[in-house]
């Protein structure tokens, strides 16, 4: 077990290292000083010195590079002669291991520098505050997904080749092929505008709203039903045919041959044997869900208003904000690969087959 583990973390921190180098150079052969993006154009030639200094691109590409892996890393070198490129250890939220003369090792989160456009914030800061909301809408659609999902995959097992498995794979195969900014836009149009009426469900709208009379904020979860069932669509339908054909390949298996022997019912077989195995390609498929419905929600929070993570991706591309991007990626990556270790373990536990070693 503690083997298996420790393979699998030097695995994501080899796959995150990967994900780092990718972004920091596709991200820094852009055009354009990054200098100007954070002055708006207003600068000076001594501001664009000061700017250049302070976050070291007066450097060389592989120096700004191994200065961000500095940033990023729980365990730091700096310099303590304040001519060199370094970081008020104010900004960081850790403390200092050991020093010496010159240098000292500082022990931190992750820190993953300024926004260009949000002078004196942290990009962290930027992203823990619109990572909930995210979140929260991603739990609801994968939650949707799963029981919508196996409940039919369920049902078309049952009735397979009949009209209600033919209708079952026709609107599946429409859920995963229709794109989710369309579906947003629909959905939107539909429920809240059409039917604004019967559904009471607003076209836009964030979890925390402004209360009329000015008198603070409020949750508002009605404002996250209608993305979330977007953000939901997609997984459902994968999940439904997941569902159905690992069902149809348990059901071939000597087991349940035995079973069947034995008098018990379909629907008995189902619960107590089928379902449970039949739930390994599902949870396996989910973990990449989850991850992906991170980055797949920028188009579905920004028609909706919500004020989320893809909502603050989609400004900062819009305004360049190139620190704001990189760490929004890299937490999506870090992100899916946490899952993707979870999923393991979990896979681990549903099939006794699969040993961890």
């Amino acid at each position: 077990m503690i083997v298996y583990l420790l393979q699998k973390i030097l695995y994501a921190l080899a796959t995150l290292f990967g994900v780092v180098s990718v972004v920091f150079f596709l991200f820094n052969i852009l055009p354009g000083d990054p200098a100007k993006m954070m002055l708006d154009q207003n600068e000076s030639a001594q501001q664009l010195e000061a700017i250049h200094k302070k976050f070291g691109f007066d450097k060389s590409p592989l120096e700004q590079y191994g200065l961000y892996l500095n940033d990023l890393s729980p365990v730091s070198l700096h310099s303590k002669n304040p001519v060199d490129y370094t970081y008020d250890n104010g900004k960081y939220k850790g403390f200092t291991l050991f020093q010496t003369k010159d240098h000292q090792v500082f022990v931190k989160l992750p820190y993953l520098r300024e926004s260009f456009q949000k002078r004196g914030k942290n990009v962290s800061e930027i992203l823990l505050e619109t990572l909930p909301n995210t979140a929260l809408l991603a739990f609801i659609a994968i939650s949707i997904a799963l029981v919508v999902g196996i409940a039919l995959g369920i049902i078309s097992f049952v009735f397979v080749n009949t009209w209600i498995d033919r209708i079952i794979a026709l609107v599946s195969t429409f859920g995963m092929s229709i794109p989710s900014f369309f579906s947003a836009i629909l959905f939107a149009w539909i429920f809240g505008f059409v039917l604004h009426k019967y559904t009471t469900l607003p076209m836009s709208g964030s979890l925390y709203e402004v209360d009329d009379f000015g008198q603070g904020q409020y949750i508002a979860l009605k404002n996250c039903i209608l993305p979330s069932i977007v953000l939901g669509i997609r997984p459902l339908a994968v999940v439904c045919q997941l569902m159905r054909n690992s069902l149809l390949e348990v059901f071939n298996q000597d087991y349940i041959t035995t079973a069947k022997a034995k008098g018990l019912t379909k629907w008995a077989i189902i619960e107590r044997h089928g379902i449970k195995n039949a739930l390994n390609p599902v949870v396996t498929t989910l973990s990449g869900w989850f991850a992906s419905m991170l980055a797949g929600a920028v188009f579905v929070e920004y028609i909706f208003g919500w004020n989320g993570l893809g909502k603050q991706i989609v400004e900062a591309l819009n305004t360049l904000d190139l620190p704001v991007i990189m760490g929004a990626v890299l937490l999506i990556a870090t992100t899916f690969v946490v899952l993707t270790i979870v999923v393991d373990l979990i896979y681990a536990y549903l099939d006794p087959r699969v040993k961890l070693k």
